[in-house]
């Protein structure tokens, strides 16, 4: 079959999207048509060659769709049925899936590497050329073919362009609160980084009844959502100094739990300054490949404190994600209000511009 897709042909180049031929799904793969997916930092580390890619390929790894045929040994996903990406492919069997900690699992990290499917072969080409796999999802496209493993079944009910959200930004950021630390009520929470990522943190941490929550960014807009979330305290850290104002708020200790959700190594440095005597730093952004974090082991020995990261929000997927989308259905974890902007595939190089220039919340790109 024949469908639209985005490629990132070479690093530093803008998404191109062209009609691509994509087999058909192969033994334990399915074949998924797209609905909506969501525009990503992450991706855009990879656009602009922060983090080693196979290219071209086909970006997107935050989506749902509707399953459109299944290959041979897949007998428990139907045509119709409604599903979820999940760009750490699980195998359910492996020691960290028998733990609950299925994203460490090494199921999917031969396509994740290759980008190109477990017979060695890709189901994308274009012109006679191989296009490879991305993350075991590729969802920057009308159709996709990716591994049983690496789909969730969705409840009928809940809106597809609202499920995609919870393929990773919402499951990364509340994630990390509810599981990565197990923050408590009346705990409080320093937020570095309010994009996509961020604001699910805050909203995670507004979930739990941490006090206070502090959301830090150097964007007036971000930080206005970031309040509309739940954080209780704003800091423009281009206004003003991030370790004044969180001593302010905390007699002078820093707070219990800092996520610094940007993904430098700089601003990881000011969340573990801001973070408290026996509190806990904790890494959620993703920094390029090759950054370095110094730190002095004297202090960081003799004050107790935590500095740790997170994957995917450290959830145990099968079990959280139907969790996450229960509390959406309760009114208590917002999705509709996380989308700002919806594009169309065509807009896709616009999505990312606004992604960059920190002018949406989330944007999706809208298939359906």
């Amino acid at each position: 079959m024949r469908a639209r897709a985005a490629m990132l042909m070479e690093p530093g180049k803008p998404l191109e999207v062209d009609e691509i031929e994509i087999d058909p799904p192969q033994h334990g793969e399915v074949l998924v048509r797209v609905a909506a997916a969501g525009v990503c930092h992450s991706d855009l580390h990879y656009i602009l060659g922060e983090l080693p890619l196979v290219t071209p390929a086909v970006l997107g790894h935050e989506g749902a769709g509707r399953v459109e045929a299944v290959g041979p040994g897949v007998s428990d996903l139907q045509p119709g049925d409604p599903v979820l990406f999940i760009f750490r492919a699980f195998c359910g069997q492996c020691y960290y899936c028998r733990i609950g900690r299925p994203a460490l699992c090494d199921y999917g990290t031969p396509i994740r590497t290759s980008g190109r499917m477990f017979d060695g072969k890709t189901r994308f080409h274009l012109n006679g050329r191989d296009i490879h796999h991305f993350l075991n999802v590729s969802c920057f496209a009308e159709y996709t073919v990716v591994p049983r493993q690496a789909l969730l079944k969705l409840p009928a009910d809940i809106p597809l362009d609202r499920a995609a959200l919870v393929g990773c930004a919402v499951t990364t950021g509340v994630g990390a609160v509810l599981r990565a630390t197990r923050v408590q009520p009346g705990e409080s929470v320093l937020v570095l980084g309010c994009g996509g990522v961020g604001l699910n943190v805050v909203q995670g941490a507004a979930l739990v009844g941490a006090w206070p929550i502090i959301a830090a960014d150097i964007n007036p807009q971000k930080l206005a959502w970031a309040q509309e979330l739940g954080a209780t305290h704003l800091v423009n850290t281009r206004e003003r100094s991030l370790l004044e104002a969180v001593g302010e708020l905390t007699d002078g200790r820093g707070v219990d739990y800092a996520f610094e959700v940007i993904g430098h190594p700089e601003t990881i440095q000011q969340a573990y300054a801001a973070t408290r005597k026996g509190g806990t730093t904790v890494i959620v952004g993703l920094a390029p490949a090759g950054s370095q974090l110094s730190l002095d082991l004297l202090p960081f020995f003799r004050e107790e404190r935590t500095l740790k990261a997170t994957l995917y929000g450290s959830v145990d997927l099968p079990r959280d994600i139907p969790l996450f989308l229960e509390l959406y259905r309760a009114g208590r974890l917002k999705l509709d209000e996380l989308i700002s902007q919806r594009f169309s595939l065509d807009e896709i190089n616009l999505a990312f511009q606004a992604l960059r220039e920190g002018a949406v919340k989330r944007g999706v790109i809208a298939f359906s």
